[in-house]
């Protein structure tokens, strides 16, 4: 896809990711390779505390939490305000850093929210299309690298492109932002290493991450920001608008969590590199209906549909073997679908057998 420009929200299609999952979806699968987080978790992989008083907590974050999270960017404690998952980091940053009539660069296809919200909040959002190869198009690019710019919203690696920035198209988004005097929110969900994050030693770039994706723990709904001390407390004065404090129940289990990440993150690269192999060889033996975008680093891939099918219609023929994925509708991107492979190996080898038998009935 060419590189274009448009004042709208992410989804091309209006197709809202909400509706698919929990309207259209809801109780209809048994096997969900749809979510783009590995295998959930359960509570007894936790370690629950005993006797913890269940008070309102901090709304910053717990001490301990918040050191956890500090030492993953080998940073300090108070570039930190932890919140409920990244989709509240993310909320809050906008919230807090733009106004009515800013301008705000995403990128599609991506997450949904890094247009709607701002466009809720009255910025005009503009969407630069990302190439087939879902790299950026650093000339159309630089046509729009004017000053006016409030707010750059980047993915990397991408959801749902599974791809990484590369080098040239970072300094490229971080040379327009600094003409602008812009801010760059990072959606690093899929980065294992963040003391790599873009945001160390830059002020006016946030890091957002949680422990939904890559420890398979949405539903802990603990995620965080990493940036300047003085924008993550202007996040945190905001956060009493919103949900005041996390859960502490919620914050302790995700401390254990951290205490142990080398473990956790050893589980999530070998259930993407099994999940990844048996993917490929799936893949290979449907080429001439698909097409397969190798991944970098995440638990997903993007799936390109050469049978000439929307990617709803797809979704919604899988759906009826009890398999749920991720149609492109969803995500700004028709023609293509996302496909989580972190998974049990007899859970992720059952799904791909229904989708093989999708395809087989087509054909």
């Amino acid at each position: 896809m060419s590189t274009t420009l448009a004042s709208d929200s992410l989804p091309a299609s209006g197709y809202p990711m909400r509706q698919w999952v929990f309207e259209d979806s809801a109780g209809r699968y048994d096997i969900d390779l749809g979510d783009s987080h590995i295998q959930a978790g359960t509570t007894s992989q936790l370690r629950m505390p005993d006797n913890l008083e269940l008070s309102y907590g901090m709304d910053r974050g717990t001490p301990q939490l918040i050191e956890l999270i500090a030492q993953r960017y080998q940073g300090d404690a108070d570039h930190i305000v932890v919140t409920h998952g990244a989709q509240e980091a993310l909320y809050l940053l906008y919230c807090t850093l733009l106004r009515p009539g800013d301008r705000v660069l995403a990128f599609r296809p991506g997450w949904g929210q890094a247009s709607e919200a701002p466009r809720r909040l009255g910025c005009q959002v503009q969407i630069a299309d990302l190439r087939d190869d879902f790299s950026i198009d650093l000339a159309a690019l630089s046509e729009i690298a004017s000053p006016g710019f409030r707010l750059i919203t980047v993915n990397s690696p991408g959801n749902p492109t599974g791809r990484r920035i590369r080098e040239r198209e970072l300094e490229m988004i971080l040379s327009l932002a600094h003409r602008s005097d812009a801010y760059v929110i990072a959606d690093e969900e899929y980065v294992l290493d963040l003391s790599r994050s873009i945001a160390i030693d830059r002020q006016r770039v946030i890091s957002v991450s949680s422990l939904s994706k890559m420890a398979g723990l949405p539903g802990l709904r603990i995620g965080w920001m990493y940036g300047a001390p003085d924008i993550v407390t202007q996040c945190a004065k905001y956060k009493h608008l919103t949900s005041v404090s996390n859960s502490v129940l919620c914050e302790s289990m995700a401390a254990s969590v951290l205490a142990d990440w080398p473990l956790w993150a050893r589980k999530y690269e070998g259930l993407t590199q099994d999940g990844l192999r048996q993917l490929k060889q799936f893949v290979l033996g449907h080429e001439t209906s698909l097409r397969l975008i190798l991944p970098e680093g995440t638990p997903f891939a993007w799936v390109h549909l050469k049978t000439g099918e929307s990617s709803l219609g797809f979704a919604r023929r899988v759906l009826q073997q009890g398999v749920l994925v991720m149609p492109g509708e969803t995500l700004g991107a028709p023609g293509g679908f996302r496909i989580t492979f972190a998974r049990e190996p007899d859970v992720l080898a059952e799904g791909l057998s229904r989708i093989g038998q999708v395809l087989r009935g087509r054909s």
